[in-house]
């Protein structure tokens, strides 16, 4: 991991919501929360892309969400992380979810820098 990897990195991915990641409530098809922390996982992931190695990936360890506001189908939702501390293999994130109508969603997450092979390695041990 590259030591320029610092608080301030951020990345935004921005979904258009499919029916895919959606729930139903009443008439209306609504972008869910399992979707929501699935963006922002993503948005997260690609703040650290650049600054790992290609040895390197990263897994999620911590997500604290409050989804605030309905996104309809249709919608487009962007999601912003935001890197606020970075420990050793650890790195913690301000995350923040916007549609056309304002905020969604905000909160925190965390993630692990890992090396890919010895995480390989483990999970051929499970499959044992």
């Amino acid at each position: 991991m590259s030591d320029q990897l610092t608080p301030g990195v951020s990345a935004s991915l921005t979904w258009v919501v499919a029916e895919r990641h959606c729930t139903r409530r009443g008439d209306h098809d609504i972008f869910s929360t399992p979707n929501l922390v699935h963006l922002i996982e993503d948005a997260a992931i690609a703040a650290l892309a650049p600054y790992l190695t290609a040895e390197q990936g990263s897994v999620g360890s911590k997500v604290e969400i409050a989804h605030v506001a309905p996104t309809l189908k249709g919608g487009t939702v962007t999601a912003t992380a935001t890197v606020t501390e970075v420990d050793r293999r650890r790195v913690a994130f301000s995350v923040v979810a916007e549609d056309g109508n304002g905020k969604v969603g905000t909160g925190t997450h965390e993630r692990f820098v890992i090396d890919l092979g010895r995480f390989a390695a483990k999970l051929k041990e499970l499959e044992s």
